[in-house]
């Protein structure tokens, strides 16, 4: 693993423009908004860099958030504008699309200025709007099931695990080795795996199960059984027992990716080091309500958040 520094390389000292700049704020905003615990590791980044990591959050999000919108024919028809502007905006010189005021074209034009100042491979975004799509019905790529872990893995591999390999130019990772490539994308499927956990409840209203159904059905759990969970705000023994071995598969995970925190430039380990273990608080949190997925949202209390943060500072 190359890279010392932690600054971007390719626009280093040119301003951004002035829709970037005001799709950075709109990546900050959603940041500080839905991804509290990515807002608290990156305010350990240089300036540069954290922006950088709100207009990659911002962008993922917002594309997220297009997914879950009702109706399919704007759904997709908004996936493609997305799309086609990413593609417009990646080409150098190309001149800024949508008008002031237009969210989705800013936060383009945001994360296109971090691409090219941190050197992120472009072609990494495809992985991640192959995903989205797989969310999306409609899509002829629509999917919400998943009968294994290895068919959960071709979802996570652009919705999660390619946003950790996005992660690591902005963190100073020049030409990063195999290592720190696998265990960046370790981390990105853990923080995945451990949003399914929590979001059973919220899934299963929109029609989806994340949650691998061999793995569930191993514990006497089918979609009947969790639908019935679900339906009466309760988690059978036989669901906490499954849960109790997701989580445990989730920790795996985690173990997997912690080696690559240390093969990071220096500055770049505390954010890293406080994300993975505030993060992965929630499956304590989610063992602490007795494995209540159907009733509540398990969320880290901020005091918690920050003693198993600053724990994690201490003993990396």
């Amino acid at each position: 693993m190359n890279g010392s520094d932690m600054n971007g390389s390719g626009m280093r000292g040119r301003p951004a423009s002035g829709a970037a700049e005001r799709g950075y704020r709109r990546g900050a905003e959603l940041t500080a908004r839905h991804g509290r615990t990515y807002h608290l590791a990156a305010s350990l980044l240089p300036q540069d860099n954290r922006r950088a990591v709100y207009a990659l959050y911002g962008f993922a999000r917002y594309v997220d958030d297009i997914v879950d919108a009702p109706g399919d024919g704007d759904r997709l028809a908004e996936l493609d504008r997305a799309e086609a502007l990413l593609d417009q905006a990646m080409e150098p010189g190309s001149p800024e699309q949508g008008g002031v005021g237009d969210p989705l074209a800013e936060i383009v034009a945001a994360l296109a200025d971090t691409v090219h100042r941190f050197g992120i491979p472009v072609r990494t975004f495809d992985a991640f709007l192959r995903s989205m799509r797989m969310d999306a019905p409609g899509s002829p790529l629509f999917r919400n099931r998943y009968r294994t872990l290895a068919d959960l893995a071709d979802y996570t591999d652009g919705s999660a695990a390619i946003i950790g390999e996005q992660m690591l130019p902005i963190l100073g990772v020049s030409t990063p080795d195999a290592r720190v490539t696998t265990a960046a994308r370790a981390l990105g499927d853990a923080f995945q795996l451990t949003n399914f956990l929590r979001d059973v409840a919220e899934d299963l209203a929109r029609d989806r199960i994340y949650l691998p159904l061999d793995e569930l059905q191993a514990f006497a759990v089918d979609e009947e059984h969790l639908r019935h969970c679900h339906a009466s705000r309760t988690t059978s023994p036989e669901l906490r027992r499954a849960l109790a071995h997701l989580i445990a598969v989730n920790r795996d995970i985690y173990r997997q990716a912690r080696p690559g925190i240390a093969l990071l430039p220096r500055r770049a380990r505390p954010a890293i080091a406080v994300a993975a273990a505030a993060y992965a608080e929630i499956l304590c949190e989610i063992e602490r309500s007795g494995y209540d997925v159907m009733s509540t949202r398990a969320v880290v209390p901020t005091p918690r958040k920050l003693r198993v943060g600053a724990s994690a500072l201490l003993t990396r």
